[in-house]
């Protein structure tokens, strides 16, 4: 979903602005200063402060009190100053001068003990036994009393009594201490070995269940050889020219006899194959160290180099993926039993390394994207070319575009691959009122087409007469998304900016469901195996997953993007991709209601970039311009494509302005749809 004026504006997700809490209680602040005001200790009556003992100027407890000539105590820096401006007593306002201040001894005294008192009640209780030690020897300096040597050292001794019981009081906390310290650690490291210890022991149940399976093959094509080689010799004595006589005879007899022995001979090895296993997988080994029959196909090798490159750059990834499979299906056994019942028979892999070979092979399979086919979106009234949608039909025959040039293009696939790019046109083309949001063909229904635009309203087109079918004008904002049901054909769901989710139905006029949420609606998407269950990207950074059936509230609500979700597509019944501005797409078990995996590679921080997804593999759109690719299993992607300029002479074409804004699977195929925000339309196949 694209949109705007300009060439590479795109219409920007929308994104809710949180208001902080309790905005409305405009007397909170008053409240929460009166709790304050409560909270502060008053203090009590015999420390509250003397009023003599303020200085008049500054109204705080003097320091370095000065007596004036007529009776004032100062702080000497307040009145000082004040004497720098004006001659007179601030508070009789008699004539004063420097000359007649004298320093005040009594209250500084009086200060002094008032200070020392509210020390030693904020001391902790070693300073205050300091503090009395130290008045102590004074007065008994002052006195002239002895202390005798005993009496000291009694004193002496009872502290350390002390200073050694809090430092073994402290010893045996720190050995507490480190002693729960290590008891975890060791319980971590305990349940990690026996972690690794399963993971072992499933990757040497896997080793050899290979190991077994590689065998088999191989023997399979060495009776297979050997039944290649008894046909071949047949075949050569049958069609032996008739004219080169009886000693041509002979030899032909010799032929058929040698090739018996040969077929025999085979056979033998064959059997002696099949006794010595170990040998066999040796002899395997080294056909893999040395290329093996893999020479025969000067092609192969190349291709298994690069696949293994591709498995050692994601090597983690694809351990992650290994592990994870592995161990989901050894915690359940039952469901193992029902699955694996027929794979064991043939194969002897567990359910676990079934998955994951699948993963592996699909992963590596591809490594970039090839471009087949392009094409212009221009229109030559509409300067802004950006496509917001591009969708295959029911039969993946045609596939048809939208944007803001207000303008709906259907093309023929076949012809748009086959054909040069300057001679494609579109076989359909509609015109609409608004600028376009978003089309979606009907999964039942030939020719039928449903489209969102920025006025809010929801078509529902026949592309055979070209006409609109049904006109939908309840939203009252902005529509961004709109899809058909897979099973019911009839019905379809949109969402809007007016944070409104409506269900609609074709042989109705109105809608016959409203869902009110409480922020704009991105994205929606019909669960392909249900009418009733509908996905709802939004911009409150959630999916919203709802049962059409009991609407008061969502199934799952699923969490772990932090920005507006602009899109939500289905992998399968169970399996829920979405995309988001903080330039990520998530994956999902909607029975589970548990997160699967992120992909993190592109870069989408506010435009709709696209989304689409197959049985394997996610595609997306970027504000850098390119398409990225990711498999279902590894959150790294798995291939790439850069849109160029058309124009590379043309100095004003800046290809970091565009963006991708649209993205399409072909149905069970490696072939994708793509778009970008300068109208450039391309046919990109995943490749080797």
């Amino acid at each position: 979903m694209g949109g705007g004026g300009e060439r590479s504006i795109g219409a920007l997700v929308p994104t809710v602005k949180s208001e902080p809490e309790n905005a409305g209680e405009t007397s909170a602040p008053a409240a929460v200063t009166v709790e304050l005001q409560e909270q502060i200790p008053v203090p009590e009556k015999e420390e509250e402060v003397d009023k003599d003992m303020l200085c008049p100027i500054c109204m705080q407890i003097i320091k370095d009190a000065f007596l004036t000539a007529c009776g004032h105590s100062f702080c000497y820096m307040c009145i000082v100053t004040h004497l720098h401006n004006k001659s007179d007593c601030p508070c009789c306002s008699h004539y004063l001068t420097t000359n007649h201040l004298y320093p005040n001894f009594l209250l500084n005294k009086l200060l002094m003990k008032r200070s020392a008192r509210q020390m030693a009640k904020s001391a902790t209780p070693v300073e205050q036994l300091r503090q009395a030690i130290q008045q102590d020897s004074h007065l008994i300096l002052r006195q002239g009393c002895d202390v005798s040597i005993k009496e000291l050292e009694s004193l002496l001794s009872l502290l350390m009594e002390k200073k050694r019981k809090m430092e073994q009081e402290e010893a045996e906390t720190n050995l507490q201490i480190l002693l729960e310290f290590l008891q975890c650690l060791r319980k971590q490291k305990v349940e990690e070995l026996y972690e690794i210890q399963n993971d072992l022991k499933y990757i040497k149940e896997d080793i050899n269940a290979v190991e077994k399976r590689r065998i088999e093959l191989y023997r399979a094509r060495s009776r297979y050889s050997a039944k290649m080689r008894m046909l071949v010799d047949d075949s050569s004595a049958m069609t032996v020219r008739p004219s080169l006589g009886d000693k041509e005879s002979g030899a032909i007899v010799s032929s058929s006899v040698g090739s018996q022995e040969q077929v025999r001979v085979g056979t033998t090895q064959t059997r002696n194959t099949d006794a010595g296993a170990p040998g066999i997988s040796q002899l395997v080994q080294w056909k893999d160290d040395h290329g093996g029959s893999d020479s025969q196909h000067p092609n192969q090798p190349g291709q298994a180099i690069a696949r293994k490159k591709r498995v050692h750059a994601q090597f983690n990834e694809l351990q992650t993926c290994y592990l994870q499979k592995r161990r989901y299906w050894a915690r359940q056994p039952e469901k193992q039993k029902e699955r694996v019942a027929n794979v064991m028979n043939r194969e002897g892999y567990s359910a676990g390394l079934e998955d994951f070979q699948s993963v592996l092979s699909t992963f590596t399979r591809y490594s970039r994207l090839r471009v087949v086919a392009e094409l212009r979106h221009s229109d030559l009234f509409h300067s802004a070319n950006i496509v917001s949608s591009i969708e295959f039909d029911r039969d993946d025959e045609l596939f048809a575009t939208a944007g803001v040039s207000r303008r709906i293009k259907v093309f023929e696939f076949a012809s748009v691959v086959n054909e040069p790019a300057d001679a494609q046109c579109p076989v359909v083309e509609m015109s609409t009122r608004s600028k376009l949001s978003c089309l979606s063909w009907n999964k039942c229904t030939k020719n039928q087409l449903a489209s969102s635009d920025y006025e809010g309203i929801v078509t529902v087109w026949d592309v055979t007469t070209r006409q609109s079918v049904m006109e939908y004008e309840e939203h009252e904002k902005r529509a961004w998304s709109v899809d058909f049901c897979c099973t019911e054909p009839s019905l379809l769901v949109s969402g809007s900016d007016d944070c409104k989710v409506k269900v609609w139905c074709t042989k109705q006029e109105a809608s016959v469901l409203t869902i009110d949420m409480k922020a704009n609606i991105c994205s929606v998407k019909y669960n392909p195996g249900s009418s009733v269950h509908v996905a709802v990207g939004s911009a409150d950074h959630h999916i919203h997953y709802y049962d059409l059936r009991n609407v008061s509230q969502p199934l799952h609500i699923f969490s772990g993007h932090r920005k507006a979700v602009s899109y939500v597509k289905f992998l399968s019944n169970n399996e829920l991709a979405s995309a988001s501005t903080d330039s990520t797409l998530c994956l999902w078990d909607v029975r589970e209601n548990v997160p699967l995996h992120t992909f993190k590679g592109h870069a989408n921080e506010k435009n709709f970039v696209g989304l689409t997804v197959n049985s394997e593999y996610l595609a997306c759109g970027s504000e850098t311009n390119e398409v990225f690719v990711y498999h279902k299993a590894i959150s790294k992607p798995a291939a790439w494509h850069k849109f160029g300029s058309d124009d590379q002479n043309d100095p004003d074409e800046d290809m970091g302005s565009y963006f991708i804004s649209a993205v399409c699977w072909k149905r069970d195929s490696p072939t994708i749809l793509t778009a970008n925000s300068q109208g450039t339309i391309k046919v990109l196949v995943l490749a080797a």
